[in-house]
């Protein structure tokens, strides 16, 4: 792989990685109630799916996976159905009281790193990332294991800095949220466009995911 290549594949690949999406709205929602490291430290649950289809497309496993339209209905719809449900939790959920409330105790991280997780596994979008974008930075002339291994790593950290970036701006977003009315707002605007992203999935066409 040569230095062209990555020139090409990181700003191409960052774009990707700001977009706007399920995963990058609940960063900013946990770092607004949770706070920055809070917020940072659950965006590994993503990159722990994400590292697992990565591994799944060097091995070729996630494109029989994405030509199944059994498997694909099933992944698309547990993953719509998760976002639905999460976006009822933060309609009718009450606001937490955010003060002073800087890190995220265990229970509470755990539960942040579980559904990063989840929304991020339960999106097939995110399979046809790597089984459909990676590969066009492979040279199938050179070793394509650590190719991926090289361009998955560079997915990983900068799909971590989007977390960061988000998660900052939720916190920013904090200083407004001093009344429970706004907090409610808040988490309403969130579960909303959590609720839109879940039935965009739910309706989504296996050549459009």
């Amino acid at each position: 792989m040569d230095l062209t290549t990555l020139l090409l594949f990181i700003p191409a690949c960052f774009a990707l990685n700001m977009a706007p999406g399920p995963n990058n709205l609940l960063s900013i929602n946990n770092a607004a109630h949770q706070g920055y490291r809070a917020a940072c430290l659950a965006g590994f649950g993503r990159l722990v799916a994400f590292s697992v289809m990565i591994a799944l497309a060097a091995m070729g496993l996630a494109a029989v996976l994405f030509a199944s339209e059994w498997l694909f209905l099933a992944i698309k719809t547990v993953g719509a159905l998760y976002l639905l449900w999460l976006a009822w939790s933060l309609w009718t959920g009450e606001p937490v009281d955010m003060a002073g409330d800087s890190t995220a105790g265990g229970t509470d991280l755990w539960r942040m790193l579980r559904r990063e997780f989840l929304i991020a596994a339960g999106n097939p979008k995110a399979i046809l990332i790597f089984t459909a974008f990676l590969p066009q930075f492979v040279d199938p002339q050179q070793p394509v294991g650590a190719q991926f291994a090289v361009l998955g790593a560079l997915f990983l950290v900068l799909e971590w800095v989007a977390v960061a970036l988000y998660a900052y701006l939720g916190v920013n977003l904090k200083r407004w949220l001093n009344t429970v009315q706004a907090k409610r707002r808040f988490n309403r605007a969130c579960g909303g466009l959590l609720g839109l992203a879940g039935v965009g999935l739910l309706f989504a066409r296996r050549g459009h995911a």
